[in-house]
């Protein structure tokens, strides 16, 4: 076992050695030095520069994108697609890095990233739980109830969300499947007849539709939705109905003869998704089964006298393979043995031809370095956003909203700059709502593009901002161009954004800015040794000896390292055979650290 050592803040004290695991061939590139070089441990002192807005090459990325889907496309499905006319589909990729500390999987369409989510160790997925719950109060004001669903914030019940639930839009109602008693209560029950039905300490089954988001306790309904992979069950509805995503006439008939076809419990309602397209009826009452069978198991929960939790989604992987099913994917891409035999555990389940579509990622490189992926996810966690015309989106996420202002960037002028603004307006709307997308973000968004003095030039960017919303899969709202040049929109939020992960309150402003917290840290100072690892044993001279580290970090960095990571660290030294100590000192900034080989004691880059 390693020797620990407390650091004290005079001097900087060895204490561990440990493991880790990392991911990053090539360093990212740092900041232009400035004018006049601060000596190197002055540096270090310093909070980090934010680096220049990079412009990502898409043409490169699409270009790459298209060669390997030559080779991964099976033959058979390149014939189909010539006789569609797809032959130019875009080529959609699933990558998964499994890291101890975190889960990310990257949805890429031609290379270029379009979804992005992250699943930290420890961290609870709360939206769409069930729970059994009791209400705690009621606020006439507010026509809301509060419900203690054994959380430390009590769950928010919105009285709209207790009534049964309007069509929804996006789903044609196919099929009444309502027990007496719903439709008598359709018809009587209104928002002031709540108070009375359901009283202080009525219990209560809600799911959560929002989770907690700063002191804001989750946002819950009384419509439950327990989701499949080709329907989704709604046990207090009792209609039936299929996606209007479904678009082909001959597809929704023969699909609505179906649903007609299933035996489903009087009082519940099914929606079919998406991903039914093409099944057979088998299919569908598999998965129904399978549904049904999660709903008595818990109903035998809901005989606890306590709140409990009566249903969780599954983890970042296999809700990822069940909503993969929903879209048009060529390939999932997994770096890690466990993830990809549970994958094609799942998805061997379902379809054989699906099961094809798995890979096993085995390069030394990094898999998300390995498909510029890394570089793609920086500039979501950057202000300043450059646009391919020279100028840049600027955003800016606060309490109330988020901002994104347009400017002309690295543009110089040209002689017909009115149609230089209107590209730059019409790149800029296509970016945010991608980096909307990356970032997660939610609720109010302002956009502020350049005056634009023609309708119709408004009326594009108008136009080309909901065409590009329409692929998000969270609900929207756009409002066409003011005559300030201002575009309101809202998005629908279920958690906080990307960033709030990443980042925890600064504390050498009490909370004015951000740093990285000490686990995004421990996994950079991971990530980063494994890159080092990888390289060194590329060459010659470091075949088959032991490999040896010294890592110089913030206390707060250390300290995470020594307790809740220690396991990790030992793991690594044993898996990569490499020795490990680190050093605290607490003159550097938390977000600062170097790597150094301990025999030469020449920094690692």
């Amino acid at each position: 076992m390693p020797d620990h050592d407390s650091p004290t803040a005079d001097s900087a004290d060895e204490i561990y050695q440990g493991h880790e695991e990392a991911d990053s061939l090539e360093a990212p590139s740092r900041p232009a030095p400035p004018a006049v070089p601060l000596p190197p441990e002055e540096q270090m002192r310093q909070p980090p520069l934010e680096p220049d807005p990079e412009l990502i090459p898409t043409g490169d990325l699409r270009d790459e994108a298209r060669l390997r889907a030559k080779k991964a496309r099976p033959l058979l499905r390149r014939i189909i697609d010539t006789f569609k006319g797809e032959e130019n589909r875009a080529y959609r990729e699933l990558i998964i890095n499994a890291e101890p500390l975190e889960k990310r999987v990257a949805l890429l369409v031609d290379g270029v990233l379009e979804k992005f989510e992250v699943e930290r160790a420890g961290e609870s997925r709360l939206v769409s739980a069930v729970f059994k719950g009791r209400i705690q109060n009621l606020e006439p004001g507010l026509k809301a109830a509060f419900v203690d669903i054994g959380l430390p914030k009590n769950a928010f019940l919105h009285y709209w969300d207790i009534l049964p639930a309007a069509n929804d839009s996006a789903v044609e109602i196919v099929r009444e499947n309502q027990s007496e008693e719903q439709r008598r209560r359709a018809e009587k029950i209104s928002l002031k007849d709540i108070p009375r039905l359901y009283p202080v300490g009525t219990d209560i089954v809600v799911q959560i539709t929002k989770t907690q988001i700063g002191t804001k306790g989750p946002r819950t309904t009384t419509n439950i939705a327990l989701p499949g992979r080709f329907v989704v069950l709604m046990p207090y509805s009792g209609q039936c109905g299929i996606s209007r995503k479904i678009e082909d006439r001959r597809e929704r008939d023969r699909l609505k003869k179906i649903l007609r076809e299933l035996t489903i419990p009087e009082g519940m309602g099914v929606i079919v998704r998406t991903a039914g397209e093409g099944k057979k009826i088998g299919y569908f009452m598999r998965d129904l089964h399978i549904l049904l069978k999660r709903w008595e198991e818990m109903q035998e929960k809901m005989k606890s006298p306590k709140p409990v939790m009566l249903y969780q989604e599954p983890d970042l992987v296999e809700r990822t393979v069940r909503d993969f099913l929903t879209e048009d994917i060529d390939r999932v891409l997994v770096d890690n043995d466990k993830d990809y035999e549970q994958i094609l555990k799942f998805v061997g389940e379902i379809s054989t031809r699906s099961a094809s579509k798995i890979q096993r990622y085995r390069e030394s490189v990094p898999i998300f370095e390995r498909y510029n992926i890394e570089r793609q996810i920086e500039q979501t966690f950057q202000r300043r956003v450059p646009l391919p015309s020279g100028g840049e989106i600027v955003i800016e996420e606060t309490e109330a909203l988020v901002a994104i202002d347009v400017n002309t960037g690295g543009h110089k002028g040209s002689r017909d700059a009115g149609n230089f603004i209107t590209q730059a307006n019409l790149e800029a709307a296509s970016e945010a709502a991608r980096q909307i997308r990356l970032r997660n973000i939610g609720g109010l968004i302002i956009l502020d593009f350049i005056d634009m003095k023609r309708p119709r030039d408004r009326q594009a960017v108008y136009t080309r901002m909901r065409q590009e919303m329409e692929k998000d899969k969270a609900k929207s709202h756009v409002l066409p161009i003011s005559a300030l040049g201002i575009m309101q929109m809202s998005r629908q939020r279920h958690e906080q954004s990307n960033a709030s992960g990443i980042y925890t309150a600064c504390p050498y402003c009490h909370g004015r800015g951000n740093v990285k917290s000490a686990r995004s840290m421990s996994v950079e100072i991971q990530r980063k040794m494994l890159s080092h690892v990888r390289r060194l044993r590329t060459r010659p001279e470091s075949q088959g000896r032991e490999l040896r580290f010294r890592v110089l970090l913030h206390p707060t960095n250390l300290e995470r390292l020594r307790t809740e990571d220690e396991q990790h660290l030992l793991d690594f030294e044993q898996a990569y055979h490499v020795n490990l100590a680190f050093r605290a000192d607490p003159t550097y900034h938390v977000e600062n650290f170097k790597i150094l080989d301990a025999d030469s004691g020449m920094e690692l880059r």
